[in-house]
């Protein structure tokens, strides 16, 4: 019987021209720190070596003051030379992908994310490629993502907007926040804007799911009621899907309990 694989979870949040965020994740996100030059790692790995190799590799990209080592040594089982090649994986290109994750499990490759163009795309996928053998498999899911995107970012770097517990009210706060988001919105009024709405992971799933839809159709609501148009704004609730943070802290839940705004392509 074929053992579990050996996997890493990286995120990082860096800060080059786009807030990059690179994640080398499994089945769980595992969180970027509060300090934005922080790279949290994560996961599973055979021996202490491969452990070392792979911090050894993190510190020479990042810094070692940067990098948090959550990395486990477990029964798990590498495909041969598996170190090796997870530190030619990652590549500086890495720093310009952000929302990004890096899935790496045994020798399947999964990399998605969001850059500035297409150019950019296939470089990222093609200086991993070239430093791995041909067992390894690269599913290349960046996507080019609008140059105006960082406006949006920008108006809510490290602002959550927040609603009252359990409900879909948006507090007072959380509507001087999307006041603030209101000139930039009209700026972009030749964009479509995708308002998604996320949740922890305490309580029921679908639960979650409905409420975080239902917290991104008030958040469209509040935004049309301001002048928004509303055929400019779909929502969608990705409930506890899509954390940011460790769900096993208050500050780590209230991080993931969110509102996002994508502009569409």
């Amino acid at each position: 019987m074929r053992g579990r694989l050996a996997e890493l979870a990286m995120s990082a949040l860096l800060l080059p021209a786009l807030p990059a965020l690179a994640q080398v994740a499994p089945a769980t996100v595992l969180p970027a720190q509060p300090h934005p030059n922080q790279v949290v790692v994560t996961g599973t790995v055979p021996d202490e070596a491969t452990r070392a190799s792979v911090l050894m590799r993190l510190h020479e990209l990042y810094g070692r003051d940067r990098v948090v080592d959550q990395i486990t040594v477990g029964s798990v089982v590498a495909p041969p030379n598996w170190a090796g090649y997870v530190q030619q994986m990652l590549v500086p290109d890495l720093q310009r992908v952000s929302r990004g994750e890096l899935t790496i499990q045994g020798n399947q490759v999964h990399l998605k994310g969001e850059v500035a163009n297409e150019a950019l795309r296939q470089q990222v996928a093609s200086a991993m490629a070239t430093r791995l053998n041909p067992t390894y498999t690269i599913r290349n899911a960046l996507r080019v993502v609008a140059s105006e995107q960082p406006l949006i970012d920008e108006v809510l770097r490290n602002r959550i907007i927040e609603f009252e517990p359990g409900s879909s009210v948006i507090t007072p706060q959380g509507q001087r926040i999307l006041d603030e988001l209101l000139p930039t919105l009209v700026r972009l009024s030749a964009r479509q804007i995708e308002v998604i709405g996320h949740t922890d992971s305490l309580g029921a799933r679908d639960a979650n799911i409905a409420l975080s839809f239902a917290r991104a159709d008030a958040v469209k609501n509040y935004l049309v009621s301001k002048g928004i148009t509303p055929s400019r704004i779909g929502v969608s609730g990705a409930g506890p899907d899509r954390p940011i943070a460790s769900n096993q802290t208050p500050e780590g839940r209230a991080r993931n309990r969110r509102i996002e705004f994508r502009i569409s392509q």
